[in-house]
């Protein structure tokens, strides 16, 4: 009977490994060999366990050095000879690499606003100057204007030419 069952499971985890996009722990035949063999009832939970495991380790924020610190872990379970390699060197000093976005995330909003303030800014200084030449220009027309009047179009032209 040990025999047929290691069989069985030997298949079922040969057929996963082949067919695992198609094939998955829901599958019914599956449910049904895990229920009835306890070495594939121990081997699922095991895997359960490493997707609650990830689960969590994605859903907590983690600090930059967390690769630096899983890669010494990882190197440090090697064997003698291949802990002293330059490529498990390279491991130990591992940094991940931010993106700008990711950098500046914290102060994303704050920036955001500077910019803000800065382009309204910009906008009410050329508004400004833009209203102070139409003024400019405004007043001296009705100047000009003011002096035809009183003094004459020759006179006038001759101030303000």
């Amino acid at each position: 009977m040990n025999a047929k069952i290691k069989t069985n499971c030997r298949d079922a985890r040969g057929l996963l490994g082949k067919l695992g996009e198609y094939i998955n722990f829901s599958t019914p035949w599956v449910q049904r060999h895990i229920a009835n063999c306890p070495k594939c009832q121990k081997r699922f939970a095991a895997v359960s366990k490493v997707y609650l495991a990830m689960s969590l380790v994605k859903a907590c924020p983690h600090n930059i050095d967390l690769l630096k610190r899983a890669n010494i872990q990882t190197v440090d379970s090697l064997s003698h000879g291949v802990r002293g390699t330059a490529k498990a060197d390279k491991l130990r000093i591992a940094m991940p690499q931010m993106k700008l976005a990711e950098k500046f995330s914290p102060v994303r909003g704050a920036l955001a606003n500077t910019a803000a303030c800065i382009a309204i800014m910009l906008f009410a200084k050329a508004g400004i100057l833009n209203s102070m030449e139409k003024f400019q220009t405004d007043s001296k027309k009705v100047i000009e204007n003011y002096y035809e009047k009183n003094i004459g179009s020759e006179l006038t032209d001759e101030i303000f030419s």
